[in-house]
């Protein structure tokens, strides 16, 4: 009999670490370049179904370890004030957290009252998601299981309009993120196409990179002066823009 407890014992033992392997497993990060996954959940701002309710729009999903932390509510109190930026853009913003939705009410009620670094209190246009169920925290690798089972980390994922990760960055606990450098990372993201790249520390307006010499930028660069292909080395080509 004891021999018997002890083999189920065993046999309990190794489905549990089976169970915890998979559900590891099962908590993968989105790679750039891959479609990001589909989710339907509860939000401040209703019924959300993703990505089918955005459209044709770019998308930046933010997950925030808990409400009400304070590095949180800073970082949705920048949101709010570069909303304006956002929909210039054409981006839609989603704040997803594993908290319950009626703490996400009370948490935008407080946060539009709040006066911070000078500025008039804003409306919360964007939707915080209710992520109870940890099943988009898991389809996008929010969890990071050396910080924490149950939070999620601080991480950002900006998608196309095709649905397509483009970027994706995570962030400690203890440490806010920078909203500025979000908006201009979509910004970069909107001027970067065919051989256009942009260079280290780009902002709009500043000249940008070409990954090769297409014909046209071949001859645009035989017009000595007025070109606006030039080089800095054989390595780092640029061109100014319109």
């Amino acid at each position: 009999m004891k021999k018997l407890n002890h083999l189920i014992l065993l046999l309990l033992l190794i489905s549990t670490i089976q169970l915890w392997s998979q559900e590891k497993e099962n908590s993968s990060i989105p790679l750039i370049g891959t479609e990001a996954p589909s989710f339907k959940a509860e939000s401040t701002n209703g019924k959300i179904n993703f990505p089918e309710d955005f459209g044709k729009s770019w998308k930046i999903i933010f997950s925030h370890p808990q409400d009400f932390t304070p590095v949180c509510s800073s970082e949705l109190l920048e949101l709010s004030y570069l909303q304006p930026e956002f929909d210039k853009l054409g981006v839609s913003v989603l704040v997803v957290s594993t908290d319950k939705l009626s703490q996400h009410f009370e948490w935008k009620a407080n946060l539009e009252t709040i006066s911070y670094e000078g500025r008039d209190p804003r409306k919360i246009n964007f939707a915080l998601v209710s992520d109870e169920n940890y099943i988009i925290s898991k389809k996008y690798g929010m969890f990071h299981h050396s910080v924490s089972t149950a939070k999620d980390i601080r991480g950002v994922y900006i998608i196309d309009p095709d649905n397509i990760v483009q970027s994706v960055s995570f962030y400690p606990m203890s440490v806010g993120r920078n909203m500025d450098e979000c908006v201009r990372t979509i910004q970069a993201l909107q001027t970067a196409k065919d051989n256009l790249v942009t260079p280290a520390n780009w902002k709009p307006g500043d000249d940008v990179m070409l990954s090769y010499l297409s014909t046209e930028d071949k001859a645009e660069q035989q017009k000595n002066d007025q070109s606006s292909v030039y080089e800095v080395s054989w390595f780092m080509l640029f061109k100014k823009l319109p």
